[in-house]
């Protein structure tokens, strides 16, 4: 597949190579300097293929999101046709509405901003709320949103005898039911309340945590504070360990230590954002959409 090349940015060049070997596509990297006034030089290899793939995820995504228009506006220049983004983490998807007058509605301005460089855009489970197509939030011409559940499924079928999943909110029974139904795992699903930006409140749904592994999975851990809580509530129930997984590890505001508190023993995530507790590779699942035939373009 020489027609295409994955380039790689400096903080996620590792799980971008895994991408491009799983392809089949050469890979190369996206020089990055950065000026002590904080503006970005932005390099890209000179000869480009007609089709090129800019893999980055978009955690911390302020200054990444100029780097990444600077990128495409740069490959386009140096020849590309066609452009895809593959962004494992997908930044700004939470505020779809205006809450309070004024507010920017940053989902669409941000969506259509990364619509205007780029053709194709391939992510990992999107945090959507009221927004239920992800090309309604970024209208590319193709909007692919994958989900981990399948490779969590295995990877939790491997690691442990009969896991108890526990969803930490209503929000999340459909997703711990696709994680459980791929291994004929059992699940529960509790209820939250919330009491304020950093308090929430845990039901748990019903009896039967006692002796068990109960694996408390998320799509996204922010600042942890429903896990730790969920973990806090299921303490009483004497489970045997309590883990945690998720697609997409932000822990911040030291939610990795206060889930260790909460009785947490084991912390693991998909590589979709570069952190300690990456266990589960999603390269092979990225590499699908790039290697599947597509429909020519119709005639004009």
């Amino acid at each position: 597949m020489s027609e295409s090349l994955v380039l790689c940015f400096p903080e996620y060049r590792e799980p971008g190579q895994r991408l491009a070997d799983a392809a089949g596509i050469a890979a190369a990297n996206v020089e990055i300097h950065h000026f002590p006034d904080g503006e970005s030089r932005v390099r890209l290899p000179v000869d480009l293929p007609e089709e090129v793939i800019l893999c980055r995820s978009l955690h911390q995504p302020n200054d990444k999101l100029i780097e990444l228009v600077l990128a495409a506006a740069t490959a386009r220049r140096l020849g590309a046709r066609r452009l895809t983004l593959v962004a494992p983490y997908l930044c700004y998807m939470r505020q779809d509405k205006a809450f309070h007058p004024g507010e920017a509605i940053s989902q669409r301005i941000v969506g259509e901003l990364l619509a205007e460089h780029f053709d194709r855009l391939i992510t990992v489970d999107p945090h959507l709320h009221r927004v239920h197509h992800l090309r309604q939030a970024v209208p590319v011409e193709e909007a692919i949103a994958l989900t981990a559940t399948e490779p969590m499924s295995r990877w939790l079928a491997q690691k442990m005898d009969d896991p108890l999943i526990l969803g930490p909110d209503e929000e999340s029974v459909q997703w711990v039911a696709a994680i459980a139904r791929h291994d004929g795992l059992d699940y529960r699903v509790a209820r939250k309340e919330r009491l304020g930006d950093r308090t929430v409140r845990i039901t748990l749904p019903r009896d039967g945590f006692t002796g068990r592994h109960v694996v408390l999975v998320d799509d996204v851990a922010s600042t942890g504070h429903t896990l730790e809580a969920a973990a806090q509530a299921l303490l009483p129930h004497d489970p045997a360990s309590i883990s945690v997984l998720v697609t997409h590890a932000l822990f911040l505001e030291g939610a990795m230590e206060r889930l260790r508190q909460a009785g947490v023993g084991r912390i693991w995530s998909c590589d979709t954002i570069p952190h300690p507790t990456n266990a589960i590779q999603l390269a092979a699942l990225l590499a699908t959409p790039l290697t599947e035939p597509r429909d020519p373009p119709a005639e004009p």
